[in-house]
């Protein structure tokens, strides 16, 4: 815990720093699930993290491609699909069509692409059974050649599944930097679940040359302290405007280094 509130703290004080005087990198755009979602395609509702970054960093362009349920994982039944939204966990809704509904908008030329996905795939595991069928290793060992060809039904792995999305857009957007957030902590998810996520995603990133965010060490939505009063989330899970805030600060701070490298 001594840990957690130091890295906390010292994250938070550049976070601070850094929104005293504006950064102005290009084209942002983020996928994800609800708690991205909630700022909305444009970013510009207070109850996502989306929009606060937004006002912190102040961008040239940001937009989000995130819906409410997405996971990282696939089913059996996933396809490509440009069009759905459903709200909800679905076959489809996944990180998957998110990334390539991306590719299809021709006007898009992101800079940084942030994801930030997870919960769900650990929330709903009996709706994501392969979910924790491969490790690390097991997904890299596959060549680039043979996973890149997979299709959208054969991501059931978590592992799997973020190498494919981001070898996916690296391919697309070589020039741009990938950065994943760890899903944050949830009253409705095992810990060790969240944590369990975090750390797949975490290995995968830095293998990937990706920026990684552990949200669910640094943010300040804390499970246990949700449980017992509800401050920087609504419901456990999603952020409420101070948590949304919060994480905005938190991430634009660990991110200032890129972030400044546009403002030349």
């Amino acid at each position: 815990m001594t840990f957690r509130k130091t890295s906390r703290s010292i994250i938070l004080a550049a976070a601070m720093a850094m929104m005293t005087t504006a950064t102005h990198a290009q084209n942002i755009i983020t996928l994800g699930d609800s708690n991205t979602w909630l700022g909305g395609d444009n970013c510009n509702t207070p109850k996502g993290w989306t929009y606060w970054f937004k006002s912190m960093v102040n961008p040239t362009s940001i937009h989000s491609y995130a819906r409410s349920g997405a996971t990282w994982t696939c089913t059996k039944n996933t396809c490509r699909d440009l069009v759905e939204n459903i709200g909800k966990l679905g076959d489809n809704n996944v990180i998957y069509n998110q990334v390539q509904r991306l590719i299809e908008d021709t006007s898009a030329s992101p800079d940084i692409i942030i994801i930030s996905a997870g919960t769900n795939d650990m929330w709903f595991i009996t709706s994501r059974p392969e979910a924790l069928s491969s490790s690390v290793d097991e997904a890299f060992a596959m060549p680039v050649d043979d996973i890149t060809e997979l299709e959208p039904n054969e991501l059931g792995a978590l592992a799997t599944a973020v190498r494919y999305n981001v070898l996916t857009l690296q391919q697309a957007y070589p020039q741009a930097h990938i950065v994943l957030l760890t899903p944050m902590q949830s009253t409705s998810v095992p810990t060790a679940s969240i944590t369990q996520a975090g750390d797949i995603i975490e290995e995968c990133g830095k293998r990937m040359d990706c920026t990684v965010i552990r949200l669910d060490k640094l943010s300040k939505v804390e499970a246990q302290s949700e449980a017992k009063r509800k401050v920087y989330t609504s419901d456990g899970t999603h952020t409420s405007q101070k948590g949304a805030k919060s994480n905005a600060a938190l991430i634009a701070g660990i991110l200032k280094n890129m972030l400044d490298a546009y403002k030349k």
